[in-house]
């Protein structure tokens, strides 16, 4: 069984119906404080199987050591549940710090105890800041973190590192992300913001679906062919799939070491015009959007170097931009009418 912490979420969804359709049992755990409860009816509804689930603040120890203690046949954790809004962290810095590094300890005391498990780590880009070099490998350096969310990812590695060194019962991967975007081609989950969305996609998305009067474009003076930031774009489900890859990896004891990194993206940037047009391409809207200036934090560009993912994890990202921003629209319209129907 694979327990899968802030499994409710966006990516943590996508990744469920991979398990299930791979054929592994899920547990989730969630305490549905940035989800919906109507995500296991999506996840039904993809694969024929809800999965057990459990309502749960991880930051309680007792209640997640209550819960190895309830499904002693957890034999691997993927864990998403974490707080995310870099602007939010700069505010409540310690509630990240609680939130972000408490609960990763307390979920590996528990798999430590078993004699063998297998524990992949939801990580970031983040953690490269503003890299010296284009594509971003595993070996760049990592650079100070400019928030407390990004330091909670750079700490929670060092956690998995120092805990895998000192102990041969945890098999890790740590997964760092570039910026995922789109939805499952079924249309039954997808991202799901509450609030003003963080991030590009789902922006562009509810800005052209009427919620968003207009989209802003941070800056046109970076130095880029367009101006604008350049990111690496990966489809949810090319990302929900290499967490099972990694999983099997660990599983079938492949892996090189007990803690291995590796980065999940396209290898390809995009900039932020560029995904525009993309939209623009495959909805046959007008997208309402102005160039305002830039914002604090944004780093120039950043995409990965997949080497390491392509060749030794076994994994590649398929799914074309303009995939990917379809499924998004499609989820989008979704979302809208089913709104309107409940009004």
């Amino acid at each position: 069984m694979i327990l899968v912490t802030g499994g409710m979420g966006y990516i943590g969804s996508h990744t469920v119906v991979e398990l299930q359709t791979k054929g592994f049992d899920v547990i989730i755990v969630d305490n549905l404080s940035n989800s919906s409860i109507e995500v296991l009816d999506g996840i039904k509804a993809i694969t024929g199987k809800r999965p057990i689930f459990e309502k749960l603040d991880l930051r309680e120890k007792s209640k997640v050591a209550g819960l190895f203690q309830q499904y002693p046949e957890i034999e691997g954790v993927i864990h998403f549940a974490a707080s995310k809004a870099v602007g939010e962290s700069m505010e409540l810095p310690l509630l990240y710090y609680e939130n972000n590094l408490g609960v990763l300890v307390y979920l590996l005391q528990e798999l430590n105890k078993k004699n063998a498990s297998s524990f992949i780590f939801s990580s970031s880009c983040t953690v490269y800041g503003q890299a010296d070099e284009q594509p971003i490998s595993e070996k760049a350096p990592i650079k100070p973190a400019e928030s407390p969310y990004g330091n909670t990812k750079q700490i929670g590695e060092e956690i998995i590192r120092d805990t895998c060194r000192a102990s041969s019962n945890i098999n890790a991967i740590a997964l760092r992300y570039f910026n995922p975007i789109g939805a499952h081609e079924s249309g039954k989950i997808g991202e799901l913001p509450l609030g003003v969305p963080q991030n590009l996609v789902p922006f562009i998305t509810q800005t052209a679906v009427g919620l968003r009067e207009q989209l802003f474009v941070f800056g046109d003076d970076y130095p880029t062919d367009d101006g604008t930031c350049i990111r690496d774009y990966i489809h949810v489900v090319d990302l929900a799939k290499a967490h099972v890859t990694a999983l099997e990896r660990l599983i079938k004891r492949k892996n090189q070491s007990n803690y291995e990194v590796f980065n999940l993206g396209t290898g390809k940037g995009t900039s932020v015009l560029e995904v525009i047009k993309s939209f623009e391409r495959v909805s046959g809207q007008r997208l309402n959007y102005s160039i305002v200036e830039r914002r604090q934090g944004d780093v120039v560009e950043a995409f990965a170097d997949t080497t390491m993912a392509n060749e030794v994890l076994g994994w590649k990202a398929i799914s074309s931009l303009d995939k990917a921003m379809a499924s998004a629209w499609t989820w989008e319209k979704i979302i809208m009418n089913f709104k309107e129907n409940k009004r």
